[in-house]
């Protein structure tokens, strides 16, 4: 079985005039989602090996708040990543030599990739069609390599603290 979770960051401070977007800090609410996330993520039986995080400090906070939950990934920060298209957040899974990953990014990337990769009918995965928060998580599964994923679970902040 193979896993592939896209986890957005979680809330940041507001953005300015400057243009300092890549340097945005974790909101306390962001702060507090975090690990609420990541436990629920575990719990759901996520697992990754590694996990990709996009360079801006956002991301990184994310991760440092998540990753108690995961100890056993190796993460790895990816400049490409920042605010990266669904292809490119795909390509960096698939070439990163493992089975389960995790990926730490932005969206509108993330959400055009859960989206796509979310193409049933279901309520679950209309959810993941209509929104994708702050904080949330869509983890997939696959057989192999020529099965097609499957969303497991979708996980925003609310559902965790419901």
């Amino acid at each position: 079985m193979r896993q592939l979770v896209l986890l957005r960051h979680a809330k940041a401070t507001p953005g300015s005039n400057t243009g300092e977007d890549f340097d945005r800090p974790l909101a306390q609410r962001g702060r507090d989602d975090a690990p609420v996330v990541g436990r629920a993520l575990a719990e759901a039986g996520a697992a990754p090996q590694v996990v990709l995080v996009s360079a801006a400090r956002r991301t990184r906070e994310t991760w440092e708040l998540v990753a108690a939950s995961f100890q056993m990934a190796t993460v790895r920060f990816v400049d490409k990543l920042y605010l990266a298209p669904g292809d490119l957040i795909m390509r960096e899974a698939e070439e990163s030599g493992v089975a389960n990953v995790m990926v730490i990014a932005h969206n509108p990337g993330l959400h055009e990739l859960a989206s796509r990769l979310a193409h049933r009918l279901n309520a679950m995965e209309s959810r993941v069609r209509a929104k994708f928060p702050t904080a949330a998580a869509a983890f997939f599964t696959r057989k192999d390599d020529h099965s097609s994923w499957k969303l497991q679970d979708y996980i925003t902040p609310k559902d965790a603290t419901d």
